[in-house]
């Protein structure tokens, strides 16, 4: 018999993913302007015009066998160097070339940071609402997930009941801030509270490493600060990727990086290279990481993000809707207007709007309205999510 586990992964798509391929086909029925599809994370917004820029003359002028040919299984020593000086240049945290692995992205980074650390029945402790993945890659690393649920109203990382759920079996931590699917930025206060409960486990013999998920750290508003976890912890490891800061979810590259601090730094690093080898992540895009060390720093234009942003949240509290205000990513956070968050998003659909069920992210009664689509879209949609509340008041 074949592995029923993968049979089972492979059978049934994620949530979110079933509801952007039953957008794709509603779409196809009724015309792509009739449906208002929330569902999937996918940057609306261009990369920037050095991204263009830049494939075009490496494609141009570089050497055809090495644009295209193997770097070293890590990523090329180049580009690793490049993106630890970036990272010292905005953190100053001593990192060098061989503590950088690139990755094809932060799905990539997560599973090889998770099969690095964790042996049979080591358990991840995470923050709901969290991305319904971390369950999928945790498990498969022979680990087990524990969601805590963040405090109520705003999501901020609940460090007694974090506290509570440490056992001698735990061995990571992970976060994800700016959050998907809340939009939350994690304080320094929270992030300073989290790291002095690792650090008391530190003194009392249990290493628990804090792995910190970031493909949203640009993606923030009104110069809210997004603390780098370095800074506040040495046992630290941060899975990176330029999907969303620059709009590339379908190139596949980002990076893990772990912290030059950390006790055994060279062992843990080698465990990355080591999972990377065992899973089949060697060499991430080769041309994508010679993009990278030559573009990095830059962005795409998030302002489109923070204007979505306001003109949502404005209108949906006008609505009636109830919502927690995001400081970061692209994603509003809505409670939904019956208590079964399933039934709510069900229910949306008959107003041709696709927004994601909160259970899948380990909360109920909320709902996530994903909005890096077109302002076009945005503004079209209004008068029905206008009609979806009214309908609750009848």
């Amino acid at each position: 018999m074949i592995n029923q586990t993968s049979v089972q992964l492979g059978s049934v798509r994620s949530v979110i993913r079933e509801l952007f391929e039953y957008g794709k086909k509603r779409k196809a029925q009724i015309g792509e302007d009739k449906v208002f599809d929330f569902s999937l994370g996918n940057p609306s917004v261009a990369p920037p015009q050095i991204v263009e820029d830049t494939l075009i003359d490496i494609l141009t002028n570089g050497d055809p066998v090495e644009v295209h040919g193997y770097t070293s299984a890590q990523g090329d020593a180049s580009v690793r160097k490049a993106v630890a000086d970036y990272i010292n240049s905005q953190f100053a945290v001593g990192i060098g070339a061989d503590n950088i692995y690139m990755t094809c992205g932060a799905a990539a980074s997560l599973c090889i940071t998770l099969n690095a650390l964790l042996n049979e029945g080591d358990e991840v402790i995470t923050i709901a609402p969290y991305f319904p993945e971390y369950k999928v890659f945790t498990e498969h690393a022979r680990g087990k997930l524990v969601p805590v649920l963040g405090e109520e109203g705003t999501f901020q990382p609940d460090i007694e009941a974090i506290k509570a759920a440490i056992t001698p079996n735990t061995k990571a931590i992970l976060i994800n801030s700016p959050n998907n699917p809340s939009g939350v930025v994690y304080t320094e206060q929270a992030i300073t509270e989290l790291c002095k409960v690792l650090q008391e486990c530190k003194e009392n013999g249990q290493t628990i490493y804090l792995i910190s998920d970031e493909p949203y750290r640009e993606l923030v508003f009104g110069g809210v600060k997004v603390p780098y976890i370095m800074n506040y912890y040495r046992d630290s490891i941060v899975c990176y990727s330029y999907s969303k800061s620059l709009s590339l979810p379908g190139e596949r590259i980002g990076y893990i990086a772990v912290n030059p601090a950390m006790e055994g730094a060279a062992e843990v690093y080698a465990a990355v290279c080591g999972a990377g080898r065992a899973l089949g992540y060697v060499c991430a895009p080769a041309l994508f990481q010679k993009l990278i060390a030559r573009v990095i720093g830059t962005t795409s234009d998030i302002s489109v993000y923070k204007n979505n942003r306001d003109v949502l949240v404005q209108a949906l509290e006008s609505y009636g809707y109830e919502v927690v205000r995001p400081d970061g990513a692209f994603y509003l956070f809505v409670k939904s207007l019956e208590p079964d968050s399933d039934a709510f998003a069900e229910r949306a659909k008959d107003y041709e709007l696709l927004i994601v069920s909160a259970k899948s992210f380990g909360v109920e009664g909320y709902v996530r309205i994903s909005y890096c689509v077109s302002p076009d879209m945005l503004a079209r949609s209004l008068p029905a999510f206008r009609a979806l509340a009214e309908s609750y008041k009848k």
